[in-house]
Parts: C-alpha cells; sequence; structure tokens
C-alpha cells in the first residue's frame, strides 16, 4: 500500500512536456519584465545614457583619455596621450532618427543591466533537469557568467570604443573632408563593440561546458592552438572597425581567455579521468 502511494506521488510530481512549456513560459515573462524595466529606467535616464555613457567616448575628458595621459606623463611618452582633439560634428539625418535611437539605446542598457537576473531566470529552469554531479559542478554558474558578460562589456566601452572613436575621427583622407557622423553610426559602433566583448568573454563557460560532455580537450584546443589565434583575429576584424588597435585590443584579451579555457579543460578532464579510474 506504501509502494503504491508512494508510486503515485512519484506520477503526480512528474512534469509533462506541456508543464515544462508552462514553466519556461513564466521564467521567459520574468525576464522580459526586467528588461523592460530597465529599459524604461533607462529611456527615462535620457541625459545621463547619451551624454555621459553614448557621447562619452567623443569628449577629451573620458575616463580612457584621462587615464592615457597620466600613464604618457608617468612613462615620459606624449605618444600615449590621445583624445586631446576628436573631430567630429554629429548630426541626425531623418525625422524619426532620435526618437528611434533613444528607444534602441534604452533596450540595449535594459539588455544589459537585466542580464544577471535573465540570465538567473533562464539557470532556474535549466537546472533541475542536471544531474546531481552536473549541478554540482556548475555551482556559481550565474555569478560567474554574469562577471564575464558585464567585465567584457566594460572591457568593450572603456577600451576599444574609445580608441576606435578616437583612430577613425582623425583618420583623414583629405584636409578638405569634415566628419559629419550620424548618430546611427556613433550607437551602432558603442552598442556593437561592447555586447560582442560580453559575448566573447564568454569562450571559459562555452570550453567548461563542452568539456564535460566531451566535445572538447585540452589536446585538441592545444593542437588547433595556431588556427584558434587566427580565428580570434579575424573575428576581431569583423566585429571592429577597420583599424589595427581595435583588432589587436579585442584580439589580445581573447587569446588570454583561450589559453585560460585550456588549463579549465585540462582540469575538467583531469577530474572525468579520476572518476574512470
Amino acid at each position: 500500500m506504501a509502494l503504491d502511494q508512494i508510486s503515485e506521488n512519484t506520477e503526480e510530481k512528474e512534469m509533462t512536456f506541456l508543464d515544462h512549456l508552462e514553466e519556461l513560459r513564466w521564467h521567459l515573462v520574468r525576464s522580459v519584465a526586467a528588461i523592460f524595466v530597465f529599459t524604461i529606467a533607462a529611456f527615462l535616464a535620457k541625459s545621463f545614457i547619451w551624454d555621459t555613457v553614448i557621447f562619452g567616448p567623443t569628449k577629451p575628458d573620458f575616463w580612457t583619455y584621462q587615464k592615457l595621459c597620466e600613464l604618457a606623463e608617468a612613462v615620459k611618452t606624449p605618444s600615449l596621450c590621445i583624445g586631446k582633439d576628436i573631430p567630429m560634428d554629429l548630426q541626425n539625418r531623418e525625422i524619426t532618427g532620435q526618437f528611434t535611437q533613444h528607444i534602441l539605446s534604452s533596450f540595449i542598457a535594459g539588455l544589459i543591466l537585466a542580464f544577471p537576473y535573465a540570465f538567473w531566470e533562464i539557470w532556474r529552469f535549466i537546472k533541475p533537469g542536471l544531474r546531481g554531479s552536473e549541478a554540482k559542478a556548475s555551482r556559481g554558474a550565474v555569478v560567474v557568467v554574469s562577471f564575464l558578460f558585464l567585465s567584457g562589456v566594460l572591457f568593450g566601452y572603456f577600451i576599444v570604443t574609445p580608441l576606435s572613436i578616437n583612430f577613425l575621427s582623425n583618420y583623414s583622407l583629405s584636409s578638405s573632408i569634415v566628419n559629419l557622423i550620424d548618430i546611427k553610426s556613433l550607437v551602432s559602433l558603442v552598442v556593437t563593440l561592447a555586447l560582442a566583448c560580453g559575448l566573447m568573454f564568454q569562450l571559459p563557460v562555452v570550453t567548461y561546458f563542452l568539456s564535460k560532455t566531451g566535445l572538447v580537450t585540452p589536446e585538441l584546443m592545444k593542437t588547433y592552438r595556431r588556427h584558434s589565434f587566427v580565428v580570434i583575429l579575424v573575428v576581431s576584424a569583423v566585429i571592429t572597425p577597420p583599424d589595427v588597435i581595435s583588432q589587436v585590443l579585442i584580439a589580445f584579451p581573447l587569446v588570454f581567455l583561450y589559453e585560460v579555457s585550456i588549463v579549465i579543460s585540462r582540469r575538467i578532464q583531469k577530474q572525468m579521468d579520476e572518476k574512470l579510474a
């Protein structure tokens, strides 16, 4: 009798496919709601988002330019001090341009700010499906993924973006050409570099899970290390403006993360070998 009751309770606790879809729907709803709330907040903080964040790298007093000038003075290398002159006149050429870019920039800001919570909601749906050892091994995944993503966004915004803007705005084919930059182009550059760095900084996390499944091994990553470096340079060239500085700035941390990923894969393989032994 007791066994029958346990069996019935187990069947009641088992979720059907539709139940899983319903649960997933609510996780997605809460994630979208968080993004929407932060988007509204960013929309209302128009002056800060535009004057401080988006237009920041176009101003000579931007944090990155100041630190480079301090470094140039410390090491007695004046050429490191950039950003003193950024010849760029911004303009809007579409009647709906400013309003559209306001909505777009607010949504991107909301997406970045809500990313940790949104990922936590998705992880809450995925985690119950993991086995005991897998759940234990993936402990802290939300913190690590959020940290890497936000670190990549900050790196793209404070390092890659200002140096790219400085290089491109000062690049001139002729003294008779004036840079009249559309705000759409500026927003696209800032957003692309920040989000691209945020996503590419997830390389160690991707390597971790691929190593757990056996699809990636440290030997494989070492064998194709040179090929990977070429791929990293190509990816850097695609997502950055056509200047060598931006490509190197993105490629350097990716190469470092690739080496870190090899160490992570080696540790995962060692743990798997110990279990088999």
